[in-house]
């Protein structure tokens, strides 16, 4: 316990994965009087481009879309109150596989000792009572997104800090739910192959092995108006089809799996926090 003002702070790899991950727990804490702290590790600049021109078309600017997203990254963080926002600025890896991957600058091939010290230089500033990235797959596989889980972790390492850890998550049960849903919204999406289906169902956690269940119904609002200050990316944005009633029936809890801390509070949770205050 402490008189300090608590902080979290979030490490995610592109603009919009704050709000998509996160949202609901940045607006959450920041309405309860919490530091929050978002590092953003790549420029986003392999999202879409103006007109939705997709990345290695023609007309596609990498360095003009990374301008742009950083707008919609700071209009997001107004949304959801962040108090403090970092930008590593390494180049967008692109999806596993791209060429891109192995372009100069990208964060996929950024030294895991590089992008480490300059996040723990980040934490020793900040202090983070709370520190929240992704698992070892990123959740889905993405390059950049395993690159922001490795050097979060390895950060830590280089420092005399004991946060609480937690790695963002969804429930199985979630996860099925979301591809009816899907169906419902896209008539004609087509069904995934089996190898895909497969790789689908591995993705997320069985529901009791999630060991922090976060309520963020009341702050749905801010996560999705966070999510449509991302306008560039919007056909990427499945949720936003859904309308904002809809969404905030379906997006109302955010969860994790806790990997340390000290307090020795019992799981499963309802606070980041809990045991800190």
């Amino acid at each position: 316990m402490t008189d300090r003002r608590l902080t979290l702070m979030a490490v995610h790899a592109h603009p919009d994965d704050e709000a998509t991950g996160t949202g609901g727990v940045l607006a959450r804490y920041a309405a309860e009087g919490v530091r929050t702290v978002l590092v953003t590790c790549t420029d986003g600049g392999c999202g879409d481009g103006p007109g939705g021109v997709k990345p290695g078309d023609p007309g596609h600017d990498p360095a003009a879309v990374a301008t742009m997203r950083r707008r919609e990254l700071e209009a997001s963080c107004d949304v959801l109150r962040v108090s403090d926002l970092e930008t590593l600025d390494y180049a967008d890896s692109g999806m596993m596989g791209w060429s891109s991957n192995d372009a100069p600058g990208s964060f996929w091939k950024t030294p895991l000792e590089e992008g480490a010290a300059r996040l723990a230089a980040l934490m020793r500033h900040y202090r983070p009572d709370v520190v929240v990235t992704y698992d070892e797959n990123g959740f889905y596989g993405h390059p950049d997104h395993i690159q922001a889980h490795r050097i979060t972790m390895a950060a830590l390492e280089l420092t005399d800090l004991t946060p609480k850890v937690y790695w963002t998550t969804m429930p199985r049960s979630a996860m099925e739910r979301f591809g009816k849903i899907m169906r419902e919204f896209q008539e004609d999406m087509p069904e995934p192959d089996p190898a895909e289906a497969a790789a689908l169902a591995e993705i997320g956690l069985p529901d009791d092995q999630i060991t922090t269940w976060v309520d963020t119904t009341a702050f749905s609002g801010q996560k999705f108006d966070a999510l449509a200050a991302h306008a560039s990316q919007g056909e990427n944005i499945f949720f936003l089809r859904m309308g904002k009633e809809r969404f905030g029936e379906l997006m109302g809890t955010e969860t994790f799996v806790r990997v340390q801390g000290a307090t020795g509070a019992a799981v499963p949770e309802t606070d980041l926090f809990a045991g800190l205050r």
